[in-house]
């Protein structure tokens, strides 16, 4: 096994070319990155003190994080299930559900605001009968709804591809042995595409995250990260949006660093 890994470490032109691609994709992330964070940080390093210390920016972004969580955690509730169901059975109308699973993923942010709205708005086909028990329309529920609906279909195709990935053999195995079905899937399948579920729980909670345009729409107030960020740049240009931009951005970097660490060791889920 490990001569069989020397030889595969041996650089070939097809590895370098890959490589070279790699750094072209990372220069490209960092140097945008970069250049707008120590931009920041050289020109106007108050400014970034005093957006750090502004109550109004701490409770945007701590909003945008908090509502993005629990949209994560509805996407895990609605997404798990959907994704095991789609990679164990074929049924007649599969190929369509996963076509309109898809379909948040490419529609305009703003298309899929106003078809947020229609639904739950205050008249809305959900928000009227609800609204003498939730307030969707510049409320945290309307956010959370917009934050599912876009970023819904990362964690169910996550989970459907780590699900596709476990041999149904062990699961039959296990129930073979007198396991009732849900427990070999608590203990058998799901452990092993526990880090498909993973990133994709992280994907749909950056999504989340960085959604505005569905946002917007439905919920102006109270304002996350994104929609404060586009306030204060309409009201008061560049100089007032940049440093709640990069001030997000080290957040949500730190977070995701902090994330890739602790999810190195589940590689003892890996089906090797």
């Amino acid at each position: 096994m490990k001569a069989l890994t020397r030889k595969t470490r041996k650089l070939e032109p097809l590895t370098f070319v890959f490589s070279l691609l790699l750094l072209v994709l990372f220069l490209f992330i960092f140097v945008t990155l970069s250049n707008m964070i120590f931009g920041q940080i050289f020109d106007d390093f108050q400014g970034l003190l005093e957006a750090a210390e502004n109550s109004a920016v701490i409770r945007s972004i701590f909003l945008s994080l908090y509502a993005g969580f629990l949209a994560t955690l509805l996407a895990l509730f609605l997404g798990v299930p959907t994704g095991y169901i789609l990679a164990r059975f074929d049924f007649p109308g599969k190929r369509l559900i996963e076509s309109v699973i898809d379909v948040p993923v490419v529609v305009p942010h703003t298309v899929a605001g106003i078809a947020i709205l229609t639904v739950f708005g205050s008249k809305g086909l959900i928000g009227g009968p609800l609204g003498a028990y939730i307030q969707f329309r510049d409320a945290l529920p309307g956010i959370i709804v917009a934050m599912l609906f876009v970023s819904l279909p990362y964690l169910a195709n996550s989970a459907r591809e780590g699900f596709k990935s476990v041999d149904p053999r062990l699961e039959n195995a296990a129930r073979s042995l007198g396991a009732p079905l849900w427990k070999a899937f608590l203990f058998v399948t799901l452990p092993l595409s526990a880090r498909h579920i993973l990133i994709g729980s992280i994907m749909t909670w950056a999504r989340a995250i960085s959604e505005f345009g569905a946002v917007v729409l439905i919920a102006y107030y109270p304002m996350i990260g994104p929609t404060l960020i586009y306030d204060r740049f309409l009201s008061y240009g560049l100089s007032a949006s940049r440093p709640i931009a990069v001030l997000l951005i080290l957040v949500m970097l730190s977070i995701f660093i902090v994330i890739r660490i602790l999810s190195a060791g589940w590689s003892i889920y890996d089906r090797d």
